[in-house]
């Protein structure tokens, strides 16, 4: 199954976070990193006052169900310091499931698609990256 995971990080070594996320997803069981959109630099949305985000998409390949693979993502946070002390507060590193095939999923903790993604500009351009790239391909 095709998914799109949203990543970001805004406290520490942000882009060290966002690469050590992405090597613990490429070498995740059950995993296949097919492509990591461009990282941008954006300002938060909601929460408390904080610093600057930097944020990108990555397509992936899993056999694993949604729950199993949010299960991983949350593993991944939490090797990399991640904790949930302030709702959309500050965090070394964040990874949300975004799409996942054609899965609709509304459960307390899991919703596919992600409920807000179409209303931020800074998961929409990661996600544009990889659909662009995806299309450019599919043209040679």
């Amino acid at each position: 199954m095709l998914c799109y995971i949203g990543i970001g990080s805004n406290l520490g070594d942000r882009e060290r976070y966002i690469k050590k996320a992405i090597k613990k997803l490429k070498e995740a069981k059950g995993i296949q990193v097919i492509r990591v959109s461009n990282i941008y630099e954006t300002e938060p949305v909601g929460g408390p006052k904080q610093g600057k985000y930097l944020n990108g998409a990555i397509e992936i390949e899993t056999k694993l169900k949604p729950k199993e693979l949010l299960a991983r993502l949350e593993e991944i946070e939490k090797k990399l310091g991640r904790t949930r002390e302030i709702e959309n507060g500050p965090r070394t590193i964040d990874l949300d499931i975004l799409l996942c095939g054609d899965e609709k999923i509304d459960e307390p903790g899991l919703k596919i698609p992600h409920p807000r993604m179409y209303e931020r500009d800074f998961v929409m351009k990661p996600l544009n990256d990889i659909l662009r790239a995806k299309s450019r391909r599919m043209e040679e």
